[in-house]
């Protein structure tokens, strides 16, 4: 009989394929890669305006949102084409509302981005 792991192995293993599927994101997509950029441009304007606490928060969990649901579209993505490698109609839909949903997050983030920014210009 095997011996079970213990809960904190367990959990730390967790975290390491986590931290792999965040790098092979980041490696392979582009979206994701546009989304880092606009990211670090924000966060450095953040910093250049000096923008509250209240700001950063919104700020950071608008960039989180984007970023989760960018990770989101490209599992669906490539599970949808795992399942059917040929042009389906439904699978189509499918990749069409995953986009859909990162669509909607980068809109609100930018309107988040131009409550905080717009009065500072």
């Amino acid at each position: 009989m095997q011996k079970k792991e213990s809960f904190l192995i367990n959990r730390l293993k967790s975290v390491g394929f986590a931290f792999k599927g965040m790098l092979i994101l980041i490696k392979t997509e582009a979206s994701i890669k546009v989304q880092l950029c606009i990211a670090l441009v924000i966060t450095c304007t953040g910093f250049y305006f000096d923008i509250s606490k209240m700001e950063w928060i919104a700020q950071v969990t608008m960039i989180g949102l984007v970023m989760c649901a960018e990770g989101i579209n490209t599992a669906v993505e490539a599970i949808a084409d795992f399942i059917h490698p040929d042009y389906n109609k439904k699978i189509g839909l499918i990749k069409d509302v995953a986009a859909g949903a990162v669509f909607i997050a980068s809109i609100a983030a930018v309107i988040i981005a131009c409550i905080i920014y717009f009065p500072k210009f």
